[in-house]
């Protein structure tokens, strides 16, 4: 046989390098590692407490909205440390029971000087805040149209006039009530405060009148509360 040249060697030796990294790009491909266990893992955990806390809220939810029944009332208090006062169900779809009065719930805020002198602010209307938010919305929130509402309405019916708690549910939903006010007016204002008081004005809404009857003359009784001043942090909290 005869030699073989040099041209020949070259492009010999440059088909085998070109098989060896044909071959090494191939085992890498099939050797690369995929995302890491730890972080599979962590999302599998996560999609089933997901699952797990959407099975629970829909069976507690269920068991408060359904007619009292063993189970409902074996497990009252965790059903309702649950749903109060986050997921209170008031439902009435087959049962309307409209508003026969307006509310217009304030909060303002005061603060200790450092010579002790006490600083009282102004009042601010939260009820306007949500009726504005409302009326320039198109899809208004349930939080907008229905938390201060609410807040306030199971405020008192567990309160009464005392302003004092009688039980844990009383005392959650005034703690609450004060919540939603500190929110509010922390970001309404600058500066710290600590302390908070609700007042809250009634109005009746009057009757559709018959037509052809004369209208009522003497207006109706107006209902103004002040609620205890609540102490919070000097920064609102």
């Amino acid at each position: 046989m005869g030699r073989t040249g040099p041209g020949q060697v070259l492009g010999g030796t440059e088909s085998v390098n070109a098989m060896e990294s044909s071959r090494q790009r191939a085992d890498d491909s099939i050797t690369a590692p995929g995302p890491p266990r730890t972080l599979a893992a962590t999302l599998v955990v996560a999609v089933a407490l997901c699952l797990a806390t959407s099975v629970v809220h829909v069976l507690l939810v269920f068991l408060y909205v359904a007619p009292p029944n063993q189970m409902s009332q074996y497990y009252s208090r965790q059903i309702n440390a649950w749903i109060y006062p986050l997921f209170e169900q008031n439902w009435r779809l087959f049962a309307p029971d409209p508003e026969s009065v307006t509310r217009q719930i304030s909060v303002r805020t005061s603060r200790t000087s450092p010579d002790g002198a006490t600083q009282v602010g102004e009042w601010f209307d939260l009820t306007a805040m949500d009726d504005s938010d409302v009326e320039h919305n198109i899809f208004p929130s349930h939080t907008t149209q229905n938390m201060l509402r609410r807040a306030w309405t199971s405020y008192l019916e567990l309160q009464g006039t005392d302003d004092k708690p009688h039980s844990a549910r009383a005392l959650m939903l005034q703690k609450y009530l004060r919540n939603i006010a500190v929110e509010r007016a922390a970001a309404h204002q600058s500066g710290a405060f600590d302390a908070v008081q609700v007042r809250v004005i009634t109005r009746p809404i009057a009757a559709p009148s018959t037509p052809g009857a004369p209208r009522p003359t003497t207006p109706a009784a107006v209902d103004t509360r002040y609620l205890p001043w609540w102490k919070v942090t000097p920064n609102g909290n």
